[in-house]
């Protein structure tokens, strides 16, 4: 064997090796081999901040049996993933590595002789795994690029100061077991501060009166409503049902006159191709996964061949991929349907890598059907589920629409005047109510997107009739509606992402991540697929705000990101940036330790007596989630399972459902008569028939 590659995954290494044949061996590493220790701080802060990477226990054989491969070995080529985390694996086997031979020398396992030159080591970088994209790889292999592995070691340092020195000040001060983190807090500061926003909103009452005029008496089609925006030239604010009954008097006695007429093209233009965040936006929008699911996922189809690489903040596109779609298009939807132009869209992201591509099919010929019959093959140890299947098809059609033409829509916003003359006061009083409607022209990139499209939009504008200026109307009726101001919604996962990539805050490989870490921590809980802060989660809050505002701070944690991409360009050295941040965060850190008092965690009552002392139960976390306690403890020691029921009866022997969570805080409904009954369902189980019982 003279060629040794070495990948992350398995699943990669079996893709890469149809492709390179026996030439090659194809290992995969499992992973990062080398990393700091979990049981101490693993970076020398007297020492320049030099890091102390260790091989995990878990990863000792296999550094091992890939050092032995490296003995007998002219090449070995270095195949891990083209982003940060990549780079860095790269760098550590190849620090791991490249002394194989002489360190099989000394043992006397290989003789001189056979060490004829020393290892050959060469990086090969791909963003889709296909046969061309391997073959042009290996033509032009380059060295590790040590500025990315220097901004993966400056974040990982980071996290590691962050993390390992705020956490045990949290055990002190607020609850053992707790964890901070640079971003993960961050992200729980949003959550929290949103929640507080929610608790403090008082909400207002106000009115809208809607009108259903008809433009002729015979035509019942002729029929449209409109909606009062004025009186006598100024807005229309109706704050109450007194005020509401008196206009809705008035318009009973209007004449009703089309005063204007508006007629305008309206173009709806496709999305650009996914990045990270957009796709797990997306993907937790339309198919309700979650960020961590839709990366697992994702992972998969890259690792396989079907999609370029799924780690990306750019929306570029590749000349051979714009190509290949607009072919596409032109011979399978329609000449019509194709630009005369390409689409080029540009990354809002300020830290967008634009040389990687955006997330799109290796081949835009693999539709649905193609994936699918993979997917139900027996033959691959690895097949893939409707999952996987679901998620390729967002993908693929995203980036097909992308380089079709835009939707053309017909719109129409006709301006009603209602005047109401009082004949005693000889006041006229005007209203002005306004309808629009909107007719589809030219379908577009939509006729391959379809409904899906309209998920993200407004509500669909009704078709209105055709009306000349100076039309008079008649009134069919008045539809008065009492509405509230709404508090500012609760994070989805889709909307957290969303804002912190707004923010500037984390990378698209973290987001999944942190996450899922909020959860696992039991700071927030999803309700109704929103996060709800818990209050252990807004007591660290507060606690962290107090003390370290500025490592929650937005603005600060935005310029961090900005200062590792500079890292990445070679632009900075990482380690005075480590410097600058560490220095005042340990004498903010020694302070607190000196003036922070402990911190007391409101108690949350569960409403239900101790069946043993009589005493108030009170709810309380533990390493699984929420259980019971008796507050007498530790007098006494009662515990019970906390089942949170939903209203719904269980449809194989009639026990209440209950919300149960896995070990990774997902959501599930169970029986709370497990494990004699085996019911459990992912989404919420809807009212069902009462059980069968034998007659």
């Amino acid at each position: 064997m003279s060629n040794l590659v070495i990948v992350e995954s398995p699943v990669k290494a079996r893709t890469l090796q149809r492709f390179l044949g026996d030439k090659y061996q194809i290992e995969a590493s499992m992973g990062h081999v080398r990393d700091l220790p979990k049981s101490e701080l693993g970076v020398d802060v007297d020492n320049n901040f030099e890091p102390r990477y260790i091989i995990p226990r878990d990863k000792r054989k296999r550094v091992n049996e890939l050092k032995k491969m490296a003995k007998n070995i002219s090449t070995l080529w270095l195949a891990t993933d083209l982003d940060r985390e990549g780079e860095a694996i790269a760098w550590h086997l190849e620090q791991l590595l490249s002394d194989s031979q002489q360190t099989a020398l000394k043992d006397k396992q290989i003789t001189a002789k056979d060490k004829k030159k020393k290892i050959e080591i060469k990086r090969v970088v791909f963003h889709e795994i296909t046969e061309n994209a391997i073959k042009e790889a290996f033509e032009n292999p380059k060295e590790i690029d040590i500025k990315l592995v220097d901004a993966q070691q400056a974040r990982r340092i980071l996290d590691r100061l962050v993390g390992y020195k705020l956490s045990p000040l949290l055990w002190e001060k607020v609850k053992k077991g707790l964890s901070a983190g640079r971003v993960q807090s961050v992200a729980l500061r949003l959550i929290v501060e949103r929640e507080k926003e929610v608790l403090a909103f008082k909400p207002e009452e106000y009115w809208v009166i809607e009108v259903e005029l008809q433009v002729n008496v015979e035509n019942k089609k002729s029929k449209f409503v409109a909606t009062v925006i004025k009186q006598n030239g100024k807005n229309l604010e109706i704050k109450n049902k007194k005020a509401a009954d008196e206009h809705v008097n008035n318009l009973e006695k209007a004449k009703y006159l089309v005063s204007k007429v508006t007629q305008k093209e309206v173009r709806r233009f496709p999305y650009p191709p996914f990045t990270t965040s957009t796709l797990q936006q997306t993907a937790a929008n339309r198919l309700g996964y979650s960020p961590r699911k839709t990366m697992m996922l994702s992972q998969a189809l890259y690792e396989r061949g079907f999609i370029t690489y799924m780690r990306t903040d750019s929306v570029n596109l590749s000349t051979q991929a714009i190509t290949a779609v607009r072919a596409y298009i032109n011979e399978s939807i329609g000449k019509v349907y194709l630009p005369n132009i390409p689409r080029i869209f540009k990354s809002k992201s300020r830290n967008a890598q634009e040389a990687h591509e955006a997330i799109r099919p290796t081949s835009v010929n693999m539709q649905l059907l193609d994936i699918s019959k993979q997917s139900s093959s027996k033959k691959r140890k690895f097949s893939l589920n409707k999952d996987h299947v679901r998620l390729y098809d967002l993908i693929w059609k995203r980036f097909v629409a992308c380089q079709m033409k835009e939707a053309v829509m017909d719109q129409t916003s006709v301006d009603v005047t209602a005047t109401v003359a009082e004949e005693k006061k000889q006041q006229i009083k005007d209203y002005l109510l306004r309808a629009t409607g909107s007719v589809m022209k030219f379908d577009g990139w939509l006729k391959l997107y379809g409904k899906d499209a309209e998920k993200d939009k407004d509500k669909v504008k009704q078709i209105l009739p055709k009306m000349p200026e100076n039309q008079h109307l008649n009134l069919i009726k008045l539809l008065p509606g009492q509405h509230f101001t709404e508090f500012p919604p609760r994070y989805t996962e889709a909307s957290l992402i969303k804002e912190l990539e707004k923010l500037g805050i984390g990378r698209p490989s973290t987001y999944a991540p942190v996450l899922s870490t909020i959860q696992e921590r039991f700071y927030v809980e999803m309700k109704e697929k929103k996060f709800v802060p818990t209050v252990l989660g807004m007591t660290v809050t507060d606690f962290l705000m107090e003390y370290f505002a500025d490592i929650l701070d937005y603005a600060f944690t935005a310029r961090m990101e900005d200062e590792l991409d500079e890292i990445a360009r070679g632009e900075r050295e990482w380690k005075p940036i480590i410097k600058t941040f560490y220095e005042p965060f340990e004498k903010k850190l020694e302070q607190t330790k000196k003036i922070a008092k402990k911190v007391k965690i409101e108690v949350q009552f569960a409403g239900k007596k101790c069946p043993e002392c009589g005493k108030e139960l009170v709810i309380k976390i533990g390493r699984f989630g929420k259980f019971l306690a008796c507050s007498g403890f530790p007098e006494c020691k009662h515990t019970e399972s906390l089942e949170e029921k939903i209203n719904v009866k269980c449809s194989l022997d009639g026990g209440d459902i209950v919300i149960r969570h896995t070990r990774r805080r997902k959501t599930f409904y169970g029986c709370k008569n497990w494990p004699g009954c085996k019911f459990a369902s992912w989404t919420k189980p809807k009212s069902a028939a009462a059980p069968k019982t034998s007659s």
